[in-house]
């Protein structure tokens, strides 16, 4: 299985949140295989995200829904991610979302 992310380039992102849908090709993700994620997962358990909409605060992925990544939550992710040389593309990503102060969506399984 995959696990996909995405940066959201929109302008107004608290609109688009309210109403995400799993449409996972509308965002260029990329791909991330199921079992790299569930190597450093339980690592992002103290990261603030949003579960499905902006509305529903937790605490890392929602690893089987959608998770909106706001961008005070990358830098930590980095962190994380950090060493794993298997997600150099999805550390870019993160990299160029914090950059621009964007969201990141995740599509889990």
């Amino acid at each position: 299985m995959e696990i996909l992310f995405s940066i959201l380039y929109i302008i107004d992102c608290e609109s688009v949140v309210h109403n995400v849908a799993y449409v996972p090709k509308k965002y260029d993700c990329i791909s991330i295989d199921d079992d790299v994620v569930e190597m450093f997962a339980n690592r992002m358990l103290e990261v603030d995200m949003n579960w499905h909409t902006i509305d529903v605060t937790g605490k890392g992925l929602a690893y089987c829904g959608i998770t909106l990544i706001p961008p005070a939550s990358l830098g930590p992710i980095i962190d994380v991610i950090d060493g794993f040389d298997q997600l150099l593309e999805l550390r870019e990503l993160l990299k160029q979302a914090r950059q621009q102060n964007l969201y990141v969506i995740h599509f889990g399984i």
